[in-house]
């Protein structure tokens, strides 16, 4: 708090030197060897960034602030397949992000009883948490996590034509017989704004 009260100060007193008041309006001072020969419109009055338009804004993970953000340009293509390919990795990326979180809280607080590998005598209890986990867990236990995201990937799960969307119904449970999609139009919509914005969060 002291640092920042330091440079608040600071900040107040070069203000106060080029407008004539520690809260003044930047528009008075027009004088501003700052401005480049740009006349500033005023405090609150800056023109807003007109956003190019790319074709894409309006879908689903458009979300406030921000709307429609791609800072890279990489939609400006208006390539509309490869757009559908990156959604659909962002939302799966996010959905193993959110499996992924869930992994690293729950043994912090259960841990399954029994035998993660009998021939090593290595017990679900005596695997650590965290990245320390990946030599402790056998190779062969890596391989069937890694043969089984495979299976899923290439067997279970068949693209559709929205992303994210492998036809299995509300939460993937129409695999086995349950959880119907959403019917709905504005349920679905905030629930699968839900999915991205969480699966952005747990990613970061």
């Amino acid at each position: 708090n002291g640092r920042l009260a330091m440079m608040a100060i600071i900040g107040m007193f070069f203000q106060d030197g080029l407008t004539g008041s520690a809260w003044g309006d930047w528009a008075l001072y027009t004088d501003s060897p700052l401005r480049s020969g740009v006349k500033s419109p005023g405090y609150n009055t800056l023109p807003e960034w007109e956003k190019p338009k790319t074709g894409f804004e309006g879908l689903v993970g458009d979300q406030a602030p921000v709307g429609f953000w791609d800072p890279l340009g990489l939609s400006k293509d208006k390539d509309l397949e490869v757009f559908k390919r990156r959604r659909e990795t962002e939302i799966k990326h996010g959905r193993v992000a959110m499996f992924a979180t869930m992994g690293y809280i729950a043994p912090e607080y259960y841990r399954f009883d029994g035998y993660l590998s009998p021939s090593m005598n290595l017990k679900f209890s005596d695997v650590p948490n965290g990245l320390k986990a990946l030599s402790v867990v056998p190779k062969e236990g890596w391989a069937q996590i890694l043969a089984f995201a495979g299976f899923l990937e290439l067997v279970v799960n068949k693209k559709t034509s929205e992303p994210g969307n492998y036809g299995k119904g509300n939460l993937g449970l129409g695999l086995i017989g349950f959880g119907n999609s959403v019917q709905d139009p504005e349920t679905r919509t905030r629930k699968l704004n839900a999915e991205l914005a969480n699966g952005r969060l747990a990613m970061m």
